[in-house]
């Protein structure tokens, strides 16, 4: 049975979200063999072929996605990644300046818009590098995100806790303490931000925070658990 040109586009996005990255490259290059000149395909053959560690193809679909629409903004901060990835720290700067400008001088409203998509790209990005144990990188990611979106507290969030996860506690206390000034309601963020302060050695910030939730909360369960572990930890000491 014929597949039209956007069925397979869709189901080299649904291969995609699955981190299939080999099986969406095998459709998007039937769909590019066809002769179809979608910007998008070709901006997300590129994205498949850096996850999956191949550079060079990857920069080359970037290349052929901003021929297509030079105006690509996604295309654009995708390059800039993939060059500085291959060390090619000048032209990634000049790819991430490009990307700005085409931001900036966009009509009114648009600038948020895109600020917030590239946004949840690096995301994307950043929890295919965490899902292939490369920490680093996924913060990398996050960190980039909040650059262009810095109010978007969820991605904050999940920031503090890639850093926790690679030991970089006392970024995560700071990154964590925001949120929680941000949000203060949250119960994840202030459960986190004890554990942040804990783990850097702060165990009265954490208690401080951890009876806090507890008296506000009394049916949440982390709060208990925490306090239970700070209990067994002076116990220890002594």
């Amino acid at each position: 049975m014929d597949v039209s040109p956007a069925q397979l586009l869709e189901r080299a996005k649904e291969r995609f979200a699955l981190n299939d990255y080999f099986g969406a490259i095998h459709l998007l290059e039937e769909l590019t063999e066809r002769g179809r000149a979608y910007a998008d395909a070709q901006h997300l053959l590129g994205l498949c072929y850096h996850l999956a560690g191949q550079p060079e193809r990857a920069l080359q679909r970037l290349d052929e996605a901003l021929r297509i629409n030079p105006r690509y903004v996604e295309a654009l901060v995708h390059r800039g990644v993939v060059l500085g990835e291959m060390g090619r720290t000048q032209e990634a700067e000049s790819a991430f300046a490009r990307a700005r400008d085409v931001t900036v001088r966009g009509n009114s409203g648009i600038a948020d818009h895109h600020a917030g998509k590239l946004a949840n790209s690096h995301a994307e990005l950043g929890e295919a590098y965490a899902e292939a144990g490369s920490l680093d990188r996924a913060v990398a990611q996050y960190q980039m995100a909040l650059g262009l979106a810095p109010t978007f507290q969820d991605l904050r969030l999940r920031l503090g806790r890639l850093l926790l996860e690679s030991g970089r506690t006392l970024e995560a206390r700071d990154t964590l303490g925001a949120v929680v000034e941000a949000r203060p309601g949250s119960i994840e963020a202030r459960a986190a931000f004890g554990l942040a302060c804990y783990l850097s050695g702060d165990a009265s910030s954490a208690q401080e925070v951890w009876e806090g939730l507890q008296r506000e909360h009394p049916g949440d369960p982390r709060a208990k658990v925490y306090l239970q572990l700070l209990e067994r930890a002076v116990e220890d000491d002594a």
